[in-house]
């Protein structure tokens, strides 16, 4: 990143937009972020309401291509639980967040994957990629960006309570 200047940074799946937080932290502008689920949208909205974010309704997978090669930092929560994983949810997320938040396909990696080429699409060259996954994912997680060759540095890193939990990865080009 050029000395002097505001890194740019991406929440893709904002849910709520409590993870701006974590953006704001970073770079107090300019913060965009996107959530496609309507319930989500409208708590996102209200919960950065005056906080200046750029604050999308879509899909991550069309989102912010007038930033494209232009973003920093591109962080994301996706959902990530297996579709045949529902009984081992636990209630509190599963009686009450909506499905859309929860589940991505038979291995719950297919929104890792398309966070994967959205970011490779966003960043700059050496721009940085966060992404949240499950636990048990946490070889699974990581090989899908270092399956692409279009990323170094592919890290993941445990919680507080020593699970993995977060993977990290820096674009090659």
């Amino acid at each position: 990143m050029q000395a002097g200047r505001t890194p740019v940074v991406v929440d893709l799946c904002t849910g709520s937009g409590t993870s701006v937080a974590t953006a704001s932290a970073i770079a107090p502008e300019p913060v965009h972020a996107v959530e496609l689920g309507d319930a989500a949208h409208e708590w996102a909205a209200r919960n950065l309401a005056g906080s200046g974010v750029d604050l999308r309704h879509g899909d991550m997978a069309e989102a912010f291509h007038d930033l494209d090669g232009r973003v920093d930092v591109v962080l994301c929560n996706p959902p990530y639980i297996p579709l045949d994983a529902y009984e081992s949810v636990a209630p509190e997320a599963r009686d009450h967040d909506p499905e859309l938040a929860l589940f991505s396909g038979p291995d719950g990696l297919v929104a890792m994957r398309v966070a994967e080429g959205v970011a490779a699409r966003l960043l700059r060259p050496s721009g940085a990629v966060g992404a949240e996954h499950a636990d048990a994912q946490g070889e699974a997680a990581p090989a899908v960006f270092s399956s692409t060759g279009r990323w170094r540095e592919v890290r993941d890193h445990r919680d507080l309570a020593g699970r993995p939990r977060f993977v990290t990865a820096r674009l090659a080009r």
